[in-house]
C-alpha cells in the first residue's frame, strides 16, 4: 500500500493566478483598437503603455511562485487605473481586475487559514 502525497492547494492557486493573468492580458490587448480610435493611436505613449502592460502581464505568469509576484500584479493594476487621465476605458478594466485580484487573494487567505486548521476536504481521512 502506497501513501499518497497530500495535495497542495496553493499549487492549484498558482494556476488560477496564471490563468487570470492571461485573461487580463488578452482583455488589455483587446483595448488596443479603443486606444487607436480614442487614445491618439497605438504609436502614442498610451498605446505603448497598454502594449507593455499586456506583455508584462503575460511574462508575470512565469513568476507567480515568487513572493514578489502579488505586489507586482497589484502594481500593474495601479498602472492600469492610472491611465484614467489618458484613456478611461483602460482604467475601468484596471478597477475590475483589481476587484478580481482582491477577491482571489481573499480566497487564498481563506484556504491558507483552513489548511492551517486542518479543515480542508483534502485533509480529511476517508471513511471506511
Amino acid at each position: 500500500m502506497t501513501t499518497q502525497k497530500p495535495k497542495d492547494p496553493m499549487k492549484g492557486f498558482r494556476g488560477v493566478m496564471s490563468g487570470t493573468l492571461i485573461l487580463e492580458a488578452i482583455t488589455v490587448a483587446l483595448a488596443l483598437p479603443v486606444v487607436d480610435k480614442f487614445g491618439g493611436g497605438i504609436s502614442t505613449g498610451t498605446g505603448w503603455t497598454v502594449v507593455a502592460v499586456a506583455v508584462v502581464l503575460v511574462l508575470t505568469c512565469g513568476f507567480v511562485k515568487r513572493p514578489w509576484a502579488v505586489p507586482l500584479i497589484l502594481a500593474l493594476q495601479v498602472v492600469l487605473i492610472a491611465l484614467v487621465f489618458w484613456l478611461p476605458a483602460i482604467a475601468v478594466m484596471g478597477v475590475l481586475f483589481l476587484a478580481v485580484w482582491l477577491w482571489l487573494l481573499w480566497l487564498r487567505r481563506d484556504v491558507a487559514r483552513r489548511m492551517a486548521a486542518g479543515t480542508l476536504a483534502s485533509q480529511q481521512q476517508p471513511q471506511p
